[in-house]
């Protein structure tokens, strides 16, 4: 159980560390007369136009900034920074940077084999992937797909793509033939970039056969570009009158001379994909300059990521964190690809490579965190771990126990980092800052440019801490969406982010500001719960069960039942636990002690599974619908949709 509580400090960064900040440089260089970051950010969201053409000029963006730093709109949405910029982001990813390793990617195989990609061999390669492209008749603003592995490939074929102005768009090939179609079916390329199969949890997958449906169902594709997999997956591959082409007889080629257009600050960059749980995903556009300002100031200033650092975060292609993994190579960090499961052959593999490859930046997600308490992992006992400056956690929030176990077992001097924002805007509207304390359960502050409130239900500031209310951000950023693809007159943009709050970016999490000066996220708000008339976030509820031992993780939903709403809580247990009359009643106490009466659930049930997204979060509406009896219109959206049998109650 736990022993820490909000406000508790865990971590106070020394005086020479926060000199020696990217953030504190970037203070003392851009505004002097600001004192603390907190004054930065003040002025940040004051004068937003200079703040990112600061942040242009320091992270030394490889371009043409223009001279106007704004161009205003009535909506809020159509807001451009540097407006008249022109730039090109593979460019700038491959740009030499002083102080850079000489590898630019170091790739590790789930079998334990690692390969490295200098930054010489990663320009030739892109070079001579641009070139191809290029031969059969890619053109800027057509769309490049790749349904690829974690592996350096994906990375060059980005990075081609968008040397010469086509749009980029991926997912992980753990998706069915009926996912890939519902995302590259909306977004019609013209190469789709595959691979034979891949290797997870000890076991080959062969997607042959599903590339050849898929190419059936997408016409748009005019040539395959394949990448070998596994030993046992490599063979012929049919995809009809479509030209199929090997990714390593492409490289072979003449790579030519590595060019890059000069493009508009809002060309389209990428296309990301929402989770799609209740329907076909969103298909959301995101703009070259935005996205590059946006990242640069998270990484280099945020999380304090600097030129030959090397950086790992565990994700798949069809999360965000890859490509913000990917834009890192933009600080002259190494990024560490890791394709299969992190926790294969023993939960200790991640801390393994860590130490055999150095990392300065280890990103995992809460689940994982979790996993390594619930196992009993104290990794600072097994492994040399003194490279590692910073931890960052994203894609659910962090529970106070999972704060207290990086810094008891991990490292007492270690920036925690938890951060939180989404595909929505590829990146982050909180943050963690290397110049401030860190806090059980808060994440540390905004991130700069991003003026961030909580508003009630009325569209008012709540003025207490712990007050938990709508997260939004009251004032345009660059890595807004440029547009929804195949959205006329903007009308799903406007409705996913605008229809709450006029002029209002309302990003629907349920968060609060706490005593100690950050945030807590209390999970998405169009999940809360709401009880008799009080609104809870299912992430306080998860904070308390979770730690206990018995629970392996846990989901809440509300029921509609008697003309009310009760909380039914589903708990999967660890291995060789039942839920008894005792644990039943453990798990009320610990509620009703730590939170409120209100947050007891009535009824408790033990599930065997618990349905997830593709990158890992919990489906709260698809476990809604079901229990209600209603449809759940994409389950390739899951990556288990099986376990949704198991809530029908």
């Amino acid at each position: 159980m736990s022993t820490h509580e909000l406000s508790d400090l865990l971590w106070v960064p020394s005086e020479t560390r926060i000199a020696n900040s990217q953030m504190d440089r970037f203070r003392r260089t851009v505004r002097p007369s600001a004192e603390n970051s907190d004054e930065l950010w003040a002025w940040s969201v004051d004068q937003p136009g200079e703040f990112w053409r600061a942040v242009w000029d320091y992270c030394e963006v490889v371009g043409t900034p223009g001279d106007r730093l704004l161009e205003t709109h009535e909506e809020f949405w159509r807001w451009s920074f540097l407006p008249d910029a022109t730039l090109n982001m593979a460019e700038n990813l491959l740009a030499e940077r002083p102080g850079a390793n000489d590898d630019a990617i170091i790739s590790i195989a789930e079998n334990g084999e690692s390969g490295h990609w200098s930054w010489e061999r990663l320009r030739t390669a892109t070079a001579a992937t641009a070139a191809w492209m290029t031969s059969v008749g890619v053109e800027k603003g057509d769309r490049v797909a790749a349904w690829m592995p974690h592996v350096p490939e994906t990375i060059v074929v980005f990075l081609a793509a968008a040397s010469i102005g086509a749009v980029f768009t991926s997912t992980s090939p753990d998706f069915g033939v009926d996912g890939v179609v519902d995302r590259f079916g909306q977004t019609t390329p013209k190469v789709l970039l595959a691979a034979t199969g891949y290797d997870y949890a000890g076991k080959s997958f062969d997607l042959r056969a599903r590339l050849t449906e898929i190419v059936k169902e997408l016409p748009s594709v005019e040539q395959v570009l394949v990448v070998d997999g596994p030993e046992v997956t490599t063979g012929p591959v049919q995809c009809g009158d479509v030209p199929v082409t090997s990714f390593a007889a492409v490289l072979e080629g003449e790579p030519g001379q590595l060019e890059f257009v000069q493009l508009p600050a809002d060309h389209p960059l990428y296309i990301l994909y929402s989770s799609g749980t209740t329907g076909k995903p969103k298909c959301i556009v995101h703009r070259t300059g935005g996205v590059l300002l946006k990242h640069l100031s998270e990484q280099q200033l945020h999380c304090d990521i600097r030129s030959g650092d090397t950086v790992f975060y565990f994700t798949t292609c069809g999360w965000m964190m890859w490509n913000w993994l990917v834009s890192c190579l933009g600080s002259g960090a190494t990024v560490v690809l890791f394709d299969g499961n992190p926790a294969y052959p023993t939960q200790t593999r991640l801390f393994e490579e860590a130490e055999r490859h150095r990392f300065s930046f280890l990103g995992v997600s809460a689940k994982f965190i979790d996993g390594c308490l619930k196992a009993g992992l104290e990794p600072s006992r097994a492994f040399d771990l003194a490279s590692v400056r910073t931890i960052c956690s994203t894609g659910s929030p962090l529970s106070n126990d999972w704060f207290a176990w990086v810094y008891d077992a991990l490292s007492a001097d270690i920036h925690l980092g938890s951060m939180s924002g989404g595909t929505d805007l590829c990146g982050c509207l909180v943050a963690c800052d290397p110049t401030k304390p860190v806090v059980v359960g808060e994440i540390q502050g905004n991130c700069l440019g991003m003026n961030i409130d909580v508003f009630d239900a009325d569209g008012v500031p709540v003025d207490e801490q712990g007050e938990k209310g709508e997260l939004v951000c009251k004032t345009p950023f660059p890595s807004m969406p440029l547009e929804f693809w195949q959205d006329p007159g903007d009308e799903r943009y406007r409705s996913a982010y605008f229809d709450r709050f006029d002029d209002v970016w309302a990003h629907g999490d349920f968060a609060s500001w706490e005593a100690g000066g950050g945030m807590v996220i209390h999970g998405r708000s169009d999940a809360t719960l709401n009880a008799s008339g009080v609104r809870i976030g299912t992430a306080e509820i998860y904070n308390v069960v979770e730690p206990i031992p018995e629970i392996a993780e846990a989901i809440a939903i509300g029921q509609e039942f008697d003309d009310d709403t009760r909380i039914v809580l589903f708990v999967r247990l660890v291995n060789g636990v039942e839920l008894t009359d005792e644990l039943v009643a453990t798990i009320k106490s610990e509620l009703r002690t730590k939170r409120t009466p209100r947050h007891v659930p009535a009824l408790i049930k033990a599930v065997p599974d618990i349905p997830r997204t593709r990158s890992g979060k919990i489906t709260e509406l698809a476990v809604t619908n079901v229990v209600h009896g209603r449809p759940v219109t994409n389950t390739e959206a899951l990556a288990n949709p099986e376990a949704l049998e198991f809530f029908r109650i």
